[in-house]
């Protein structure tokens, strides 16, 4: 049985429901899996802090639902993936993470149609503001129903297909050097930060840099590990970075 979050006491004082047809919220909830005993929580997931208080927004919900997304994912992979080192499944779970891949879930629910927001907003066209739905929706799913309808609904939602390889190592390097080349910047430069433990199992750490971007470090176990997840975390500050209307 669920427990229930003592912070969401007050919502009977303050629903933010009333504005939006139940049929409405009906047929998201099929898209969810899920019948919210409290559709304040599904109604405070869809509302932009444009359209109020930024405390009666989704904002909140957006920082608790990373949290709980990256374990279900982390989990997920961990289980799933046997065989697989430390680096092959953070490339997985990026993967699984990054903005355009929650975005376009977003996309595949149509959430932008439930959304409440300032009129005349692109909510649709934001990238940003599509992955923070999804994890905004994910955290009231989970203070609602607890951990086991947000693990059934990220199995069914998200691209999870643990018998398919990771992405190849040259996929996140490749198109950070690609991004690069399409600004007119420098290309990538990635270094040796520090090197620790024994010489049969090494931690690596390496760093990127990127003009106007400033530098991201990863530690792993081999070389092309390392540089990869650097270029992954690069890539996912850029993709905030284009994105920081939400």
């Amino acid at each position: 049985m669920a427990v229930r979050h003592p912070v969401f006491a007050y919502r009977g004082r303050h629903s933010l429901t009333g504005g939006r047809p139940r049929a409405d919220l009906a047929r998201l909830e099929d898209a969810i899996g899920h019948k919210f005993s409290d559709r304040d929580l599904i109604a405070e997931a869809l509302t932009h802090s444009s359209a109020t208080s930024r405390s009666r927004s989704y904002e909140r919900l957006e920082f608790l639902g990373d949290r709980v997304l990256g374990l279900i994912l982390a989990d997920y992979f961990h289980a799933h993936c046997p065989d697989e080192d430390e680096g092959q499944l953070s490339l997985r779970f990026h993967a699984a993470a990054r903005q355009s891949t929650l975005a376009s879930i977003a996309r595949e629910m149509d959430l932008a149609a439930h959304v409440t927001s300032q009129p005349g907003m692109d909510v649709a066209g934001n990238d940003s503001v599509m992955s923070d739905l999804v994890e905004s929706l994910v955290a009231a799913l989970y203070l609602d129903g607890g951990i086991d309808p947000v693990r059934a609904f990220v199995h069914a939602r998200w691209p999870l297909d643990a018998a398919a390889p990771a992405a190849t190592e040259k996929d996140a390097k490749s198109r950070l050097q690609e991004y690069a080349m399409s600004k007119g910047l420098a290309l990538p430069s990635y270094s040796l930060v520090s090197r620790e433990g024994p010489d049969h199992a090494p931690m690596m750490t390496y760093s990127v840099a990127l003009d106007g971007h400033g530098t991201e470090t990863a530690t792993a176990g081999a070389r092309k590990h390392a540089e990869q997840q650097a270029a992954t975390r690069m890539l996912e500050r850029i993709e905030q970075g284009n994105g920081s209307d939400g």
